[in-house]
């Protein structure tokens, strides 16, 4: 219910209350964005978060609604749902986590299985799945936060995706006296491309057995250097995010259209963020 509570509160923050002035608002646009969260939470499918909210009038009251959508408004709710959406949810929910700056961010991808089937079935009938659908997430070392997310097809390198993480993570980075934006960009050797920059901690591909060329040796020196200081272990934070983000939500991807299961990445991030959120709001009253 508290999770509930918090993901329409932010809903209202960041949406339009109706997708159109003529819309029949039975529903609010934040009503249903926050169902479908609440439904991502509880690893639900449509048919039993509606099932859900019919049983729980106190989950009703919290999100305002006099009566319960059906599980195709909430399947339509999710469809018309663009890319941008969740990408101003992530920064909205990131804002809230990370708003103190970060000296350092990590990013990593991990897959999410495009199927409900389990390992055993796959194994006995022959049909393991070699595509997944990857989510790369950039994660803030203080805050553990979600700061930016892209999605992609795997297998695949992640240099193409180095840019777009590294923006997205300067949003939240320190200020100097100098008024310069300081911040360390970690990633493993799956980011080793032309789009890292001097001073980024990417680990270096030794290609043929060996690293060739100057700048490729400077950045290997500078890494393993890291190393011994501990800044390059701050990149296992990613790690635990993606641990804890297929334990609690699911690893599986439930839409079966492949631009609904890139949105589906992202809603991932936005539930792991409020997740985060409300972990840190029941620690806060726990402490006081």
């Amino acid at each position: 219910m508290r999770f509930a509570a918090l993901a329409y509160q932010l809903c209202q923050r960041a949406l339009p209350l109706y997708w159109h002035p003529k819309s029949p608002h039975r529903y609010t646009v934040p009503q249903l964005v926050a169902c479908l969260l609440l439904m991502r939470r509880l690893r639900l499918s449509y048919r039993d978060v509606e099932q859900l909210l019919w049983a729980m009038d106190q989950v009703r009251a919290v999100l305002g609604l006099s009566t319960v959508p059906d599980h195709t408004t909430l399947q339509r709710a999710f469809a018309r749902l663009k890319a941008c959406t969740w990408h101003l949810l992530i920064r909205f929910t990131a804002d809230l986590l990370a708003g103190g700056g970060e000296l350092c961010v990590a990013a990593d991808s991990t897959g999410f299985v495009c199927t409900q089937a389990s390992l055993y079935y796959q194994t006995r009938s022959g049909r393991l799945y070699t595509a997944w659908r990857k989510g790369v997430y950039v994660v803030g070392c203080g805050s553990q936060a979600v700061l930016g997310a892209v999605s992609a097809r795997g297998p695949g390198s992640d240099a193409s995706h180095v840019h777009t993480l590294r923006a997205r993570g300067r949003r939240y980075a320190l200020v100097s006296e100098s008024g310069c934006r300081v911040q360390v960009f970690i990633g493993d050797a799956g980011f080793d491309g032309r789009s890292v920059r001097e001073g980024d901690l990417v680990a270096v591909v030794a290609r043929g057995g060996r690293v060739v060329g100057e700048a490729r040796l400077g950045r290997q020196a500078l890494v393993e250097s890291a190393r011994l200081e501990g800044v390059y272990g701050q990149r296992w934070k990613v790690e635990t995010v993606h641990s804890v983000m297929k334990r609690k939500f699911g690893e599986e991807i439930i839409s079966r259209r492949g631009v609904l299961q890139c949105r589906e990445v992202l809603l991932l991030a936005v539930v792991y963020n409020l997740h985060r959120l409300w972990c840190c709001f029941v620690w806060q009253a726990r402490v006081m």
